[in-house]
């Protein structure tokens, strides 16, 4: 799960770190209150003015406006509230902008990058920082990766602080500052292990003029599986910010992800929708989605797979490849009959079923009428549904 950046810095700031502080609007009739507010509590006439939405880049979209004064953070305001904007994440779809964040304003004097996520090949957590803040990480790893330090880190043992030292020295900190970045990276790691976060990020950390490091922004995202644990954070969740069939899907115990091609994929298992879609691709197709219908598909999880799948006006063909190990092919067979009846489907469907009662899904199919596409195998199933999506 992703937050938004206000949220991330309430959590940081919960765990002692030093943040560019403000208040939130979601209409424009809160929004001078909300300006003079900042204004008021951070004693400051010049304020930042922050499109809130889940995606980076938001600075170069247009999206973070230095204010000077109020008429002119007015002005910001109205500008990006409801505004589309548009990131290298976002793609060019965009995002409505129906948050944004008033923040105090700092004078700064350099900028950094810092951040701590799981590398799953050493089985330990990477913290990185650099010297290039403010920008793409993405641009530096490519182009300068000798600005890059990093340390792994032991989970079980915690950050150390020789560990901390490394990572201010990098930044080639000296004297308060040092010892303050090192208090706050020991604070952000404590903040990732407590919280099951995937990912913190701090774009940028800064110095200001009178040396003071602050956390400028915050990047947050969150282990769902471990929400359970974290009911208020949970609670932060922006369903505005997230695809409305991946919303949908969650409803129903479904694992889905839209992508951009035109075959919509029904596959039970995280791994063989994964080979699926590869097969997909080999075949010379684009898979539409990712969607894993899980191990106890019934007749219900199919008809409501395939409404979410279809939803999608992109698709052109739909494969269900199904191995019934758990699942039974029968009952899949049958969800896919009714959803057909009842969803009236004008896209040709592939079925390739496999394992546990396949003999008689098989049968079931052949006698309902339905107009159905056999496969025997997952190549002749990608073959027969990259040809049905292209019309042949």
């Amino acid at each position: 799960m992703k937050i938004h950046e206000y949220q991330g810095k309430k959590l940081f700031a919960d765990f002692g770190m030093p943040v560019q502080d403000g208040y939130v609007f979601e209409n424009m009739e809160d929004a001078e209150s909300t300006i003079k507010k900042v204004q008021e509590d951070f004693n400051t006439e010049d304020v930042v003015v922050k499109a809130q939405i889940h995606a980076g880049g938001r600075g170069k979209g247009g999206g973070v406006k230095y204010s000077p004064n109020f008429d002119k953070a007015l002005e910001n305001a109205k500008n990006i509230l409801g505004m589309n904007l548009i990131t290298h994440q976002t793609g060019e779809s965009g995002q409505v902008v129906r948050k944004v964040y008033v923040t105090e304003a700092f004078d700064i004097a350099e900028e950094y990058y810092a951040a701590i996520t799981l590398d799953r090949g050493k089985g330990m957590d990477v913290f990185m920082v650099s010297s290039e803040g403010g920008v793409e990480i993405e641009k530096v790893a490519a182009e300068t990766p000798e600005k890059i330090a990093k340390v792994w880190i032991d989970p079980l043992l915690g950050m150390k602080s020789f560990q901390a030292r490394k990572l201010a020295y990098a930044l080639g900190l000296t004297g308060d500052a040092f010892k303050a970045a090192m208090k706050i990276f020991v604070q952000m790691y404590h903040a990732y292990q407590s919280i099951d976060a995937t990912i913190v990020e701090v774009n940028p950390l800064i110095l200001t003029t009178d040396g003071r490091v602050v956390v400028l922004d915050a990047k947050v995202n969150l282990d769902d599986n471990a929400l359970f644990r974290h009911k208020d954070i949970a609670a932060m969740r922006d369903l505005d910010e997230e695809d409305p069939n991946e919303v949908e899907a969650g409803k129903f115990n479904l694992n889905y992800i839209k992508l951009d091609g035109n075959v919509g994929c029904m596959v039970n298992g995280a791994g063989l929708a994964m080979a699926t879609m590869d097969i997909i691709k080999l075949a010379g197709g684009e898979p539409a989605n990712f969607l894993d219908v899980g191990g106890t598909a019934s007749a219900e999880t199919v008809k409501n797979g395939f409404r979410i799948i279809l939803s999608d006006e992109n698709v052109k063909a739909v494969l269900i490849n199904i191995f019934g190990g758990i699942v039974r092919c029968d009952r899949v067979a049958n969800g896919v009959i009714q959803a057909v009846k009842e969803l009236g489907l004008k896209v040709p469907v592939v079925v390739r079923l496999e394992g546990t009662n396949a003999k008689e899904a098989q049968k079931i199919l052949s006698e309902s009428g339905v107009d159905i596409i056999p496969a025997v195998g997952m190549k002749d199933a990608a073959q027969k549904v990259v040809n049905a999506a292209k019309g042949n």
